[in-house]
């Protein structure tokens, strides 16, 4: 996860936020911003499932998929 500050700014009667090249979006991409609080969700408006399933695909592979062992379960009175 890369994590990133700046600053707020005024832009005519707008205040904006620069997004640092390591968290930019590129150009002219229309996003979405969602507010809970004080905090702010930003993401792009148009994803198509395709893209979504590519960005999956860039995420980093587990090491190792813990197993666990077979066990088999006691019978409880009363269930």
């Amino acid at each position: 996860m890369t994590v990133v500050r700046t600053r707020t700014f005024r832009s005519g009667n707008s205040q904006a936020v620069r997004l640092p090249k390591d968290v930019a979006f590129g150009d002219d991409v229309e996003l979405v911003i969602v507010r809970s609080g004080d905090v702010m969700t930003i993401y792009p408006a148009e994803t198509t499932i395709a893209e979504m399933i590519d960005r999956l695909r860039t995420l980093p592979a587990p090491p190792d998929i813990e197993r666990r062992d077979d066990e088999d379960l006691p019978e409880r009175e009363g269930l």
